[in-house]
């Protein structure tokens, strides 16, 4: 896939970018090569290939779910200003 000035500079307007005039043919020909080079990758025979979600085929370690510290909610809302029924109360800032 070749792509031309034109479409370059209408990806770099899209992304927010700001190319050089004179970097632009530079840009569609770099950019030509690796969408050429992945034009290249689809065309590989991946059937008899595992997908994977990593390539290392090793377990997550996870830590044991077990709680670490004690309930301090009356505590913490022991210093707030409005509490009611466990929740905090808190000024509408929106009409």
């Amino acid at each position: 896939m070749s792509l031309s000035a034109a479409e370059v500079n209408k990806i770099a307007w899209l992304a927010r970018l700001a190319i050089d005039d004179d970097k632009v043919e530079a840009y569609a020909r770099d950019l030509s090569q690796i969408l050429g080079f992945v034009e290249q990758l689809g065309s590989v025979d991946t059937s008899r290939v595992a997908p994977m979600a990593h390539p290392l085929d090793e377990a997550q370690r996870l830590r044991p779910d077990t709680v670490t510290e004690t309930d301090q909610r009356a505590l913490f809302q022991a210093h707030a200003p409005l509490v009611e029924a466990g929740l905090y109360l808190v000024p509408k800032v929106i009409e």
